[in-house]
């Protein structure tokens, strides 16, 4: 009788666990991985081309050289000083801000959603083998784009997923997209990757001990 019930009991636990998956699994871009959007004042933005080539060769000849400038680096320096001035900017004021805008654009670069951390979600985009074992990967990121991380730039560090699949999914073309399942979590990582002609430190923001990989249909 207590096997019967058992039995019972399991089927019904099979039953009932996949509507429940269902209604609790939340399809997802990757434009939903980006934060909340945090406004902040660019002065640069206000600028003409020009002026911020100015102020990058004065950084440079100020800031970055100061121990080898030669004499002509200094008139050079002088000259485009009085010309920023002449034009209403305050080149040491635009050093500061620098920093500030640079800080702001790494965390919109690197910080995660966190409305999506803890919610079981499904992403589809394009595996990156890391760990491979009997032909399958059991670890890999996940990039939004053919080829990001290989040929190009890698994206921003919240825009892939570190993705672990005991399971395992067997990697037949690099360049088929796939669907990932599971629990999003947020953890900065870095992942060093290999490549033909050299080696990347990539940076994620997100890690998924992913329920199923499959193929995107």
């Amino acid at each position: 009788m207590k096997t019967i019930v058992r039995i019972l009991a399991i089927a019904l636990a099979m039953a009932v666990a996949p509507p429940l998956l269902a209604a609790d699994l939340r399809d997802i871009g990757w434009e939903d991985l980006l934060p909340e959007e945090r406004p902040y004042h660019d002065p640069f933005a206000e600028m003409e081309f020009e002026q911020i080539n100015d102020l990058s060769k004065l950084y440079r000849i100020e800031r970055l050289n100061a121990d080898t400038t030669n004499q002509n680096w200094l008139a050079e320096a002088v000259e485009i000083r009085e010309r920023l001035v002449s034009q209403g900017l305050d080149p040491d004021w635009l050093f500061d801000q620098r920093v500030a805008v640079m800080n702001q654009r790494r965390l919109a670069a690197s910080e995660p959603n966190v409305d999506l951390l803890g919610t079981t979600v499904r992403l589809p985009g394009y595996l990156l083998p890391l760990d491979i074992v009997d032909q399958k990967a059991v670890e890999f990121l996940l990039v939004p784009t053919v080829g990001a991380c290989i040929h190009t730039p890698p994206p921003p560090a919240n825009q892939m997923v570190f993705v672990r699949y005991a399971q395992g999914f067997e990697v037949e073309e690099l360049y088929k997209p796939v669907w990932i399942i599971g629990e999003m979590r947020a953890q900065s990582r870095t992942q060093s990757i290999s490549f033909e002609d050299g080696q990347a430190d990539i940076e994620t923001s997100y890690v998924m001990d992913a329920l199923s990989v499959e193929a995107y249909n």
